[in-house]
């Protein structure tokens, strides 16, 4: 975890043009900056990035936030990843508090491997570009597969040295642990103890982490030799595993975004070839079968996958096999398959940028169609084949987890195949009840299993139930089951006050009122001296005057998110921040419900064009002093209006004795409600 200070520090730091322009060529205007969104596609700027409030804004596609908000998403990281980006950014120093030396040790290990990785990528790409050897071998097959030289330093294309002990002997000379250098899997070590190259006569191509840190290799041979590997690729270690990588996924990530498509192929070649034709938003399964783990890597950037694969049985096997995967984990599938003998790099570069994007537009076919048309050829007129067919078409339309879709295409197969809708219903309704069951059955031995494991490790803990909870009945499927220890036995505690809920009644005037604190909290009331609220040589500003009144009629916000922002906002006013200090903090609040409260209040949603005319009317304090009182009072209003509900409905029930109670207390809330009303001007 990051302390504090630092997250401070590294937020008083960031200025979000800075931060931005790193990414988006900003033109000024005014006081803010301009530009096309990075997010999605426009031709008229209305990306917003204001310095002042330090926020970023598109009036296009509605994405906002705050310098770490916007590498969040823009390079799909983690809060704390960003923070650390930003920490790199602007050197400070981030040391985590409450390591473990355990932790401490994995992660100093895992620095070592990347450090390791990424100077074996310098030395190969060095071998290409800067030796004989890598000229005449490695660099002339790269230019014959039509590569440009900036495609080649650009994704850091490489070559090993025929010699097997060039590298190790290298690597040992600027110091790097032979330990290190083994468990990457650079080097291989034999019984009689000597050290030579894993990777040696090949051309390199190295794998990218999402964050762009070389973990892993895959090197090419360029011999005929039938005995000899076509490709050797990295084992698998702390920092790559294979089936949670993708190839090409770095350079690919923010055109996936901006897309709000992936396109997936299947080796290096095919993704460098698309790239360097200008079709980028392209990762590869580096010719594995396709995972759910890289699925879901997909998925952080896009819901969309086309798959594009060879045209011959092969590739159109595999394409049925991806897509299975694919439908399950709830992406939207289309495939496009190439001329018979063509992949995607061949093709990419025998045709023009605009055919290949041509040719995917008009060869994209839903998955349904495109399995239906490929089974509907193979089954002919034989009705017991195209009965296989059908189930098929269903046990696929099985796998997608929203009943929504599945409905849309149950209409549609059942139209295309002639047959009742229910009858299709009927068979995807038990594939998926046979689905689930299966699924729990597994969860039910990982649970038990973990139930073992812990009682041996932990004995005299709480025994956790012989049956994990039940999959929801609406079919979700979890991404991963991770058994989690049981929990000590620890005596409950009894809950004392009132349990507090969400009032959707109240809602709109505690958003008023926490907006007034979030966005003129530390602004001064000056109330004219005829006003009941002027005090004699004292003056109140926003937040005071409104935590005051709140606090002399014992009101607490009802609604959750609102409560825990407002008692953040306090906090931090207690610390003496300023107005603006306290909005950077509650935007970005690692508490996510916060930050989310905070953005939803102090960034605008709409561009109010006659804002400037308004202020020229009425000046910030007028306002203030007009409506922060009346907006108190008809908070105050709508808590009497609930209360007067709540007590109409325990009249209901109540007894004789207690209805005399009730009654006076109604009379006395509507004599208040009426006063208040008055004050409104209300009728």
């Amino acid at each position: 975890m990051i302390p504090q200070e630092t997250v401070d520090r590294i937020l008083d730091l960031a200025q979000i043009e800075d931060v931005v322009g790193d990414f988006v060529t900003l033109k000024r205007a005014g006081a803010t900056y301009k530009a096309c969104c990075p997010f999605h596609n426009e031709k008229t700027p209305s990306f917003v990035v204001s310095p002042s409030k330090g926020i970023y804004k598109c009036f296009g596609c509605g994405k906002s936030g705050t310098a770490v908000g916007f590498v969040m998403e823009h390079e799909s990281m983690t809060y704390v990843e960003a923070l650390k980006y930003l920490a790199r950014k602007y050197h400070v120093e981030v040391i985590e508090a409450e390591e473990t030396a355990e932790e401490i040790a994995k992660r100093q290990r895992s620095e070592s491997l990347l450090l390791v990785s990424e100077f074996a990528g310098k030395f190969f790409q060095d071998s290409l570009m800067k030796t004989q050897e890598g000229q005449t071998i490695g660099y002339q097959y790269f230019r014959s597969r039509g590569l440009e030289d900036e495609t080649i330093r650009k994704y850091g294309l490489g070559w090993a040295p025929v010699d097997r002990n060039t590298f190790t002997s290298v690597a040992r000379a600027a110091g790097y642990k032979e330990e290190y250098l083994l468990d990457t899997g650079l080097c291989k070590q034999f019984d009689d103890g000597r050290v030579v190259d894993t990777f040696y006569d090949r051309v390199m191509f190295p794998v990218h982490s999402v964050s762009g840190r070389i973990i892993a290799f895959g090197g090419r041979t360029l011999k005929t030799d039938k005995t000899i590997p076509k490709y050797v690729n990295s084992k698998e270690t702390e920092i790559y595993v294979k089936s949670k990588s993708l190839y090409g996924i770095y350079f690919a990530k923010n055109e996936i975004s901006r897309q709000d498509k992936c396109i997936l192929v299947e080796g290096y070649l095919d993704v460098l070839s698309m790239h360097q034709l200008g079709i980028t938003n392209v990762v590869a399964s580096s010719g594995t079968s396709l995972t759910v783990e890289q699925i879901r890597l997909i998925r952080k950037f896009s819901n969309n996958v086309t798959i594009i694969y060879d045209g011959d049985g092969a590739g159109i096997k595999a394409a049925l096999r991806g897509i299975d995967l694919v439908l399950k984990e709830g992406l939207n599938v289309k495939v496009v398959l190439l001329p018979d003998g063509q992949d995607p790099d061949d093709f990419a570069r025998r045709h023009t940028l605009e055919e290949v994007q041509d040719h995917i537009r008009n060869h994209e076919q839903d998955f349904i169609n495109f399995k239906t048309d490929l089974l509907l050829g193979e089954a002919g007129n034989d009705p017991l084949k195209r009965a296989n067919l059908i189930n098929d078409i269903a046990d696929t339309i099985a796998l997608m987890p929203d009943a929504v879709v599945r409905a849309v295409y149950i209409r549609t197969s059942a139209d295309r195949f002639e047959i009742d809708e229910s009858i299709l219903a009927d068979r995807i309704s038990k594939t998926r009840a046979a689905m689930i069951e299966a699924e729990q059955k597994q969860r039910q031995r990982e649970w038990q299993k973990a139930q073992n494991q812990a009682q041996a490790q932990y004995p005299g803990t709480m025994h956790m139930g012989d049956v994990p909870p039940p999959l929801p009945m609406d079919d979700y499927i979890p991404e991963e089951y991770e058994p989690m220890p049981p929990i000590p036995v620890i005596e409950p505690v009894m809950q004392t006050g009132p349990v507090v809920i969400n009032e959707p009644y109240l809602e709109p005037c505690e958003k008023e009122l926490l907006g007034f604190v979030l966005e003129e909290g530390c602004t001064p009331l000056e109330f004219d001296r005829d006003s009941r609220y002027y005090v004699e040589g004292s003056v109140s500003n926003v937040a005071d005057f409104i935590d005051g009144t709140l606090a002399d009629d014992g009101i607490d916000f009802l609604n959750t998110s609102y409560a825990k922002t407002y008692e953040a906002f306090f906090e931090l006013y207690g610390e003496g921040l300023s107005q603006l200090q306290i909005q950077q903090r509650l935007l970005n609040s690692m508490d996510e419900e916060i930050a989310a409260v905070a953005k939803e209040i102090l960034i605008e949603k709409y561009q109010i064009t006659v804002k400037n005319y308004e202020q020229s009317m009425t000046s910030v304090s007028s306002r203030l002093v007009m409506f922060v009182p009346k907006s108190l009072m008809a908070y105050q209003c709508k808590r009497v209006e609930l209360d007067l509900k709540h007590l109409m409905k325990e009249l209901e029930t109540a007894d004789m004795e207690s209805q005399m109670e009730i009654l006076a207390k109604i009379t006395e809330l509507n004599k208040i409600r009426t006063m208040l009303k008055n004050e409104l001007g209300r009728v």
